[in-house]
């Protein structure tokens, strides 16, 4: 999956980093580097499903990956 980027200098000298395809999804680093690796965790993170909402499903279901 690829996914468009924002870069940004903020204020006080970090970058910040968001995806505007997920509503968000943002963090920042010392560089352009660290906001990059932090974004890629963080939206790792925010693809992540909820394990309460699959928990009230009972064992009705069964979790997959796809590459898009």
């Amino acid at each position: 999956m690829k996914l468009k980027i924002v870069l940004e200098k903020g204020l006080d000298g970090y970058i910040i980093a968001y995806c505007p395809s997920l509503k968000g999804c943002v963090t920042q680093g010392k560089n352009e580097e660290e906001a990059i690796a932090n974004l890629k965790e963080a939206v790792e993170l925010w693809l992540e499903p909820d394990p309460c909402e699959l928990e009230s499903k009972g064992n009705l279901y069964k979790v997959c990956e796809v590459a898009v």
